[in-house]
This record gives structure tokens, sequence and C-alpha cells, in this order.
């Protein structure tokens, strides 16, 4: 039994892989832990906090909206943002929170709505992964 996954984060940014023991992601159906031997499933990545176990030590991710395969050895994301907790630049993420919440508060079109509301959901993320692991 092997007591590693393979974890893949593919962004716009950069390709991240390794093998691990285990991987706690976001999904729509809320928190979702994955150790090796997962039943094979597709679900939808929402903003959050993605949390990686590797020799009992853990590496705190935000995330944001993407897609998750998961296989009994390997964990394949592709989503359109992941910073690790100790890249995330709080007062950027503050700002960018209280641009989008601005923003929304303007007469804008449903397309512009859905855009910003992506924007200040993946702020939200990184704010709430920074201020959980300062």
């Amino acid at each position: 039994m092997p007591n590693t996954i393979k974890l893949e984060i593919v962004t716009p940014e950069a390709v991240y892989t390794d093998d691990v023991d285990m991987v706690t992601l976001p999904g729509v159906e809320g928190q979702m832990g994955v150790l090796p031997l997962h039943t094979r499933l597709m679900t939808q990545l929402v903003p959050g906090e993605l949390i990686v176990n590797k020799n009992a030590h853990d590496e705190f991710l935000a995330v944001g909206e993407g897609l998750v395969e998961v296989t009994n050895d390997r964990v394949s994301i592709v989503t359109n943002m992941a910073i690790p907790s100790s890249q995330i630049n709080e007062a950027a993420a503050e700002e960018a929170r209280q641009r989008a919440a601005a923003r929304l508060r303007e007469k804008i079109s449903s397309e512009e709505v859905a855009s910003t509301n992506a924007a200040l959901a993946r702020s939200l993320a990184q704010l709430n992964v920074k201020r959980r692991h300062r």
C-alpha cells in the first residue's frame, strides 16, 4: 500500500508537483481530505484553504476556483490561484478586497458582477489563510 499520493497543482503562473501524505481541499460540498488509494472522483475547487500534509508538516495555500481530479495515486488540481500562506501579501489582498467590495456597490453589468465576485472570493481566501497562519 502506498503511503504517499502525487499532488499536481497547475496555475497560470506555475506548476507544483510533490509526493505528499494527504491533501485537504475546499470543494463545493465542503472540505475534503484525500489520502493515498482514494476513490476516483472529479469535483470543483472553490476559493479557500488547501492543506498539504507531508512528513507530519502542514503547508497552507490560498486557492481560487478550479477543477480537481483524484485517482488512487494522484490529485491533479487546475486553478487560477495557489499561493502559499508565507507568500501572501496581506495588505495587497486587503486592498483587492476593498476594491472589489466598492465595485460591487456600483451599477455594473451582470458579467462584471461575476468577475468582481470572483476577485472578491480570491482576495478573501488569501486573507483568511494568511490571518489563520501568521
